[in-house]
């Protein structure tokens, strides 16, 4: 497939990263730095050009192309290059906004802005910490097959009551399979012997409900059911959005806002939502108002620096729980070490939303962890793939040692899969692989 990406900023990259073994890629951007950088660390093409213009288009061969990512800074920008590109052929056209309206606008316009997909950052951000919230201790989190699969992702502290445990003392749980753990840098595909070390990150799939149960052991912090209370901190749109979804699913958050206009803009939005004018930064009132009673501290500010502040003085008066935004994709590990206990990167956020477009037509969903070195796939079986009416033990030894299968969605119920389990044709199966083995497991499976 070849593919034109416009924007070859932090979200281009890594859309450029992923797709760059696998399909021709050419990258376009006005920044000569950048194109220079793309050059010499990915085998791609790289065009410096304005991506919303006849001729650079032209030389980009969008005639050619399947597929049109425009994913610089600016929304307009992405827009017209959507537009453009359809003036000349009819390329599969995505972009990323950041304004939730442009979104609503083209939701309820069948093709607007020559538009194929629109991905919202801030709005996809929002939905991230929520699901995060979701989960105590979780630092991923995703669903598959329409809600019956969960995926997870835990970070196990020394004190945790599986630290120590081999693989097959930790599975206490009927539907959960526990897919990978990272340790040190490397991943680790776990076997019943396997012993989980302080450290570890522990990657588990399986039921909603075998996820939950998990994530309650390894930790008394409540779940988003049983949180009493959360505050977010900032009333961008980010945090706005964060608000609206926590007010959907029942709860009534409260929100920081210093700013007096946007405060009084956001106590209209927002019903369920106490809105607080103060500077969340001032120790004093964040004690006065009680926010170390908190069970989560969203930092949702506009600037990584601030929110890692917030997030600092949270955990300093008690917070059991801190999420913060990292713009800065670089800092997303040094922030979790040193005061965020989860960073949500709204340019990955929207990376991986963008990727899942760009696989198999297979693939239902897909989640990237630990900055793209592994991915949870969801695909749907069909009679072309290895696994079609085959046991899992007769056909497991054809694919990579790097693959696990977590999950089989069918016919509106889950299996949790064994050895016997035979799999059928329009089973959705979720699958756990390392990047560097995922085109050889996409044309398996």
């Amino acid at each position: 497939m070849r593919v034109i990406i416009v924007g070859a900023g932090e979200v281009g990259s890594n859309i450029a990263a992923g797709l760059a073994d696998d399909h021709e890629v050419v990258v376009v951007d006005t920044d000569e730095e950048r194109i220079e950088s793309i050059t010499y660390s990915l085998d791609v093409l790289a065009i410096e050009g304005d991506g919303t213009t006849r001729s650079t288009l032209v030389e980009a061969d969008v005639e050619a192309a399947d597929m049109v990512i425009a994913s610089t800074d600016l929304d307009e920008t992405n827009i017209v290059v959507c537009g453009a590109a359809k003036t000349l052929d009819d390329p599969f056209t995505i972009a990323r906004v950041k304004d939730t309206t442009l979104l609503e606008t083209w939701e309820h316009a069948e093709g607007a802005f020559g538009v194929d997909f629109m991905v919202c950052t801030n709005l996809h951000t929002a939905q991230t910490i929520v699901k995060i919230a979701g989960l105590p201790n979780a630092h991923d989190v995703d669903t598959f097959g329409d809600g019956l699969v969960q995926m997870a992702e835990f970070e196990i502290e020394p004190d945790s009551p599986i630290t120590g445990d081999t693989v097959a003392e930790a599975d206490r749980y009927e539907s959960l399979t526990f897919a990978a753990l990272f340790r040190n840098g490397d991943v680790v595909i776990p076997t019943g012997e396997t012993v989980i070390e302080a450290g570890d990150a522990v990657v588990v799939i399986g039921s909603t409900e075998s996820v939950r149960r998990f994530a309650g052991s390894l930790t008394p912090t409540p779940t988003l059911e049983d949180a009493s209370e959360i505050v977010i901190v900032g009333g961008s749109e980010i945090g706005y959005q964060t608000a609206r979804l926590f007010e959907q699913q029942g709860l009534s958050p409260r929100l920081i806002e210093q700013d007096h206009d946007r405060a009084r803009e956001l106590a209209e939005c927002l019903p369920d939502t106490l809105v607080l004018e103060s500077d969340a930064t001032d120790i004093d009132f964040l004690v006065r108002e009680h926010v170390d009673e908190s069970d989560i501290v969203v930092a949702a500010l506009d600037s990584d620096e601030k929110n890692l502040l917030v997030s600092l003085l949270a955990k300093r008066i008690g917070v059991e729980r801190t999420i913060g935004i990292v713009e800065y994709g670089e800092y997303v590990d040094l922030f979790e070490t040193v005061g965020i206990d989860v960073a949500v990167n709204p340019r990955l956020v929207t990376s991986e939303e963008i990727t899942r477009f760009t696989h198999a037509h297979r693939t239902e969903n897909i989640a990237m962890l630990e900055s793209d070195r592994a991915e949870v796939l969801e695909i749907e079986v069909d009679r072309d793939s290895l696994l079609h009416n085959n046991r899992i033990r007769d056909v497991i030894a054809d694919l990579p040692n790097s693959v696990v299968i977590g999950a089989i969605a069918r016919d509106g119920e889950l299996i949790t899969p064994r050895g016997e389990t035979t799999v059928e044709e329009g089973d959705h199966v979720v699958v756990f692989v390392e990047t560097d083995v995922l085109g050889e497991v996409s044309d398996a499976l």
